[in-house]
């Protein structure tokens, strides 16, 4: 039997210092992302599991990154899943506050430098890893990024 496919969007959310918005949800670093909700595009799940994830109210759109998959157990079908996310880049501005997702087992968010992006991978997931690498793949901050 095949598992089913979720599809998800989340971004990748950059302040105006050029940091990455990264989450901590069950004991590793994550990027926002979530289910796409019916009748709703790709790109409006995106933005709006940021908002819901992180609190962050002024978040605009960018490019288009990729998309990855993996793995999981979804709770609300009671069976083993793939989940497609499509992930965007973001940027957002101003100093506004976090409000973590309790629900969604977020208990922190950082702003990372890119030169720390590293340290945070060694606790995260080979999807966040493979999304981060493709989005410094079209910059020339890989290196920067120590990835």
């Amino acid at each position: 039997m095949s598992k089913p496919i979720i599809i998800a969007a989340g971004g990748l959310v950059w302040n105006e210092q050029n940091e990455l918005l990264m989450i901590y949800r069950m004991d590793k670093w994550d990027l926002p992302k979530g289910k796409l909700d019916e009748g709703e595009t790709i790109e409006e799940c995106a933005l709006r599991e940021v908002h819901e994830e992180t609190g962050l109210q002024q978040v605009v759109l960018g490019e288009f990154i990729g998309i990855t998959q993996h793995e999981y157990y979804d709770k609300y079908l009671h069976t083993d899943a793939i989940k497609e996310s499509h992930w965007y880049s973001m940027k957002t501005v101003g100093d506004q506050s976090f409000i973590p997702q309790t629900e969604e087992d977020i208990t922190d968010i950082k702003w990372v430098k890119p030169s720390a992006i590293h340290k945070f991978l060694q606790n995260s997931y080979q999807n966040i890893e493979i999304i981060i690498k493709q989005y410094f793949s079209r910059t020339s901050e890989l290196e920067l990024a120590g990835l």
